[in-house]
């Protein structure tokens, strides 16, 4: 196509033939370059000469080291940089420390704060009713759109009881925890006998929730964090009679 829009420019110029042919005017002209013989290599693979002030490998461990020591790990290489001058002391500019950090992909929280424990999957076990309860909050849909329903709902693990449900309005721990006190006191639950699992959702964790049950000597148990597709096992063992 390049070849027959460089025939064709000779005849009606080189703007009619691309048109005609749908090629671009830059790819004509690009073909029309002479290819060099012994072409320069690109310049990201020409090699970079080091300075002559550049630091040693022996500095640049140094360097690294002290940011990274417990003393200078929580602050940025400008602040580093700012102390040891106060201090009388020049190891390099703070650029450089900077280039040093980003050699070992450092430029960032050094300390990994972020990083979370590993936490075992719960697993209890019921060996009779009203030893383990586990309570959750179902989003229903209501008749209309924009109308929506909450169900609670507190199961018995062991017998696969509904020991108390109720519908709601709104999502909201004040109204959990009613449901959770009257369940307790209509099945006569004593100090230390229940264990009361749910997810983290905000009414599962609400600090009023926590205190109910502490009033109540019940268990809480609870899904494991920042997992969202957490099925904790909960078992009840039969058994014979």
């Amino acid at each position: 196509m390049i070849a027959t829009a460089d025939q064709l420019g000779q005849e009606v110029g080189v703007i009619r033939a691309c048109q005609v042919l749908e090629v671009p005017r830059s790819s004509l002209y690009r073909a029309r370059r002479p290819v060099p013989e012994n072409p320069a290599p690109p310049l990201a693979e020409i090699p970079r000469p080091t300075p002559p002030s550049a630091l040693a490998p022996e500095e640049r461990t140094q360097v690294r080291e002290l940011l990274n020591s417990p003393r200078f790990q929580d602050l940025t290489p400008r602040q580093v940089w700012a102390q040891l001058l106060d201090e009388g002391q020049y190891l390099c500019s703070w650029r450089t420390m900077y280039r040093v950090l980003a050699v070992e992909h450092q430029v960032r929280e050094r300390r990994h704060p972020l990083r979370h424990p590993a936490y075992t999957m719960p697993e209890l076990l019921a060996t009779a009713p009203n030893q383990l309860w586990s309570w959750d909050i179902s989003k229903l849909r209501g008749p209309t759109v924009g109308t929506d329903f909450y169900l609670y709902v507190i199961l018995d693990v062991f017998s696969r009881y509904v020991v108390s449900w109720m519908v709601a309005q709104r999502e909201s721990a004040d109204l959990a925890r009613v449901l959770i006190e009257t369940s307790c006191q209509c099945q006569g639950i004593s100090a230390q006998q229940l264990t009361l699992h749910a997810d983290r959702g905000a009414p599962m964790i609400a600090k009023s929730i926590e205190q109910l049950l502490d009033d109540l000597g019940v268990t809480k148990s609870h899904s494991r964090p920042h997992v969202s597709n957490n099925n904790p096992a909960l078992r009840g063992a039969f058994q014979d009679p």
